[in-house]
């Protein structure tokens, strides 16, 4: 005869269950079952956005390029600015992985440090419209008086013309803050506030949306009954439920910005020519594109990468921290 063997790795308490389920004297000699540990929500959070691949994969590609660009130049320490003019137009070698440009400045160094500029401005934009997009739309959503002027606000930036406008700010605005705070900084004010400024109407009109949604639910009605006031209403039932548009308004402005200062400096309205950005080396190296293609290469393969993974690590945060979406 064979003998029937337990297999010791099955969970107890699945076995208490599946006894007291067939036997309820067993049932009620045992007593309670034992209560499982409490698990945090943001383990849920995470299994979920594990399961999104594209995202997983995004969230990697966009860490190490992080890494890159800001702890790069504590390994590669040749300085973005250094000229040699007997190096000039150099392609790929030991030396110079990605080539030298017109004055001799390493690239791989410049492209670093312009790395360094894009990504900054990035995400400092997006936190500047993500606050006023946030702001304005819980603001029109919980107070009805205030909801008609602040949306017909938001439709009215909604229909101006993005880049007229930006390029009207930055002729009108960049010498005094360049006299101001310097060339660099001033120009680093002005290009944030004038994408953060025209970047927070989608954020707004979403979370304006959920905001009337929530309005409405119980939990909500229950706390307004017990006397809450608006201020804690809005930080402790309100925000946190409208977190995930958030988030994924926040990864979809950071490709935004990029894309946008990008554009301004390809368009010689950006930083100035010795302070390096991605938009400022692809607007370089058209001049020698049929000579030396891989001078537009290099900074077009790095926005078209980090853009394309903010936008999958926003798909995967979308998914994960939707709680009607988590679980499927």
């Amino acid at each position: 005869m064979t003998e029937s063997r337990h297999d010791t790795s099955s969970d107890p308490l699945d076995e208490v269950a599946a006894l007291t389920a067939h036997d309820p004297a067993t049932a009620l000699a045992s007593g309670p079952l034992p209560e499982r540990p409490p698990r945090s929500q943001w383990l849920d959070v995470w299994d979920q956005f594990k399961t999104h691949k594209g995202a997983l994969w995004g969230g990697i590609l966009f860490l190490l390029i992080i890494l890159a660009v800001y702890l790069g130049p504590y390994v590669w320490t040749i300085e973005p600015t250094q000229i040699d003019i007997r190096e000039r137009n150099q392609g790929p070698s030991l030396a110079h992985p990605f080539g030298t440009d017109q004055l001799g400045r390493d690239i791989l160094s410049r492209m670093m440090s312009g790395g360094q500029t894009s990504v900054s401005v990035g995400m400092t934009a997006m936190l500047l419209a993500l606050f006023l997009g946030s702001f304005v739309g819980v603001i029109a959503g919980y107070f009805r008086k205030l909801d008609g002027p602040l949306m017909r606000l938001t439709d009215l930036f909604l229909a101006l013309p993005l880049l007229p406008l930006l390029l009207v700010m930055m002729l009108l605005f960049r010498e005094p803050l360049s006299a101001a705070f310097g060339p660099e900084q001033g120009i680093f004010i002005l290009i944030v506030c004038a994408i953060g400024i025209t970047s927070w109407m989608p954020t707004a009109r979403i979370v304006r949306g959920d905001v009337l949604a929530l309005k409405e639910r119980e939990f909500v009605l229950a706390a307004r009954s017990i006397g809450t006031t608006n201020s804690k209403m809005i930080t402790r039932h309100i925000l946190p439920n409208v977190l995930s548009p958030i988030m994924v308004s926040a990864t979809l402005g950071i490709a935004t910005a990029i894309i946008t200062e990008s554009s301004l400096s390809f368009l010689g309205l950006g930083f100035p020519p010795d302070f390096p950005t991605w938009g400022r080396l692809l607007y370089d190296g058209t001049d020698y594109l049929q000579d030396y293609p891989e001078r537009v290469i290099w900074p077009g393969v790095a926005i078209s990468l980090t853009v394309l993974s903010v936008n999958y690590l926003g798909d995967g945060l979308r998914d994960a921290l939707d709680p009607r979406i988590r679980g499927r």
